[in-house]
């Protein structure tokens, strides 16, 4: 099946549900200019002047013991408070608008899916724009953590560190919030995938789930479940989902 043949197939599935549910990873932001972590221009990649690999610095003992060196990378590589959203994220809040998309389920920490206008956002690890207090959890802002000056944030009522509501390396993701895309998922009837490599666990098993005959995997690379998709796309996610959204009949 030719590409454009494959988006138009997506835009008549999307049509003919009405339980959508989005999964999506880090390849959904990089057409917004965030690099995603596993591809060729990816985080893990990049050039950074820390001795220390992104997976080492992005755990929680890495984090408790040189919060300097974790905040110096976290600050230069992991914050993109400029990104704007991206075909992709304008699409899936088209859709929830329309009341056909009832879950977006990320493992992305940027919250562009909200900025876009989408409700129903499953964070599974957690996003860049809660910030806590470890002593007396005060809630800071992405903006508050970047006005700042110190270089590890601390807060202002009792000093304490101030650590990003995201999940580390050796960190549990959230049991509820897991059940839920779990259950949202199992309902689904239509499973859109989304540049997500599917390779990291927990999150990756999710798909597992689905009991619909409708997946389609939008992804650069080949995933572990390319397999058990109907519909195989690798151009890039935020086109691809501009071609549908114009391509859709409105159904408000």
């Amino acid at each position: 099946m030719e590409s454009n043949e494959k988006i138009e197939m997506l835009a008549t599935w999307i049509e003919a549900s009405d339980y959508i549910v989005f999964f999506g990873g880090a390849g959904t932001s990089t057409e917004s200019g965030i690099p995603d972590f596993r591809s060729a221009a990816g985080l893990y990649q990049s050039e950074h002047h820390s001795p220390y690999p992104p997976e080492i610095m992005l755990s929680h003992s890495f984090f408790m013991e040189k919060p300097d060196i974790f905040y110096d990378f976290y600050r230069s590589k992991m914050l993109h408070p400029a990104a704007r959203p991206n075909g992709c994220h304008q699409l899936l809040s088209r859709l929830e608008q329309e009341g056909k998309l009832k879950a977006v389920i990320t493992q992305n920490i940027d919250g562009l899916h909200q900025t876009a206008g989408c409700g129903e956002v499953l964070e599974l690890h957690g996003s860049v724009h809660r910030n806590y207090c470890m002593d007396c959890n005060r809630f800071y802002s992405l903006q508050q953590v970047m006005e700042i000056q110190e270089l590890v944030p601390r807060c202002a009522d009792c000093g304490g560190m101030i650590k990003p509501d995201v999940v580390l390396y050796e960190e549990e993701l959230d049991h509820q919030l897991l059940k839920r895309a779990i259950h949202e998922i199992s309902i689904a009837d239509l499973l859109i995938v989304g540049g997500t490599s599917l390779t990291v666990h927990p999150a990756a098993g999710l798909i597992n789930y689905y009991q619909g005959s409708r997946t389609a995997i939008l992804n650069g690379d080949p995933t572990p479940y390319d397999h058990r998709a109907g519909l195989l796309i690798t151009e890039r996610i935020g086109e691809v989902m501009d071609k549908v959204n114009g391509m859709l009949r409105s159904s408000v």
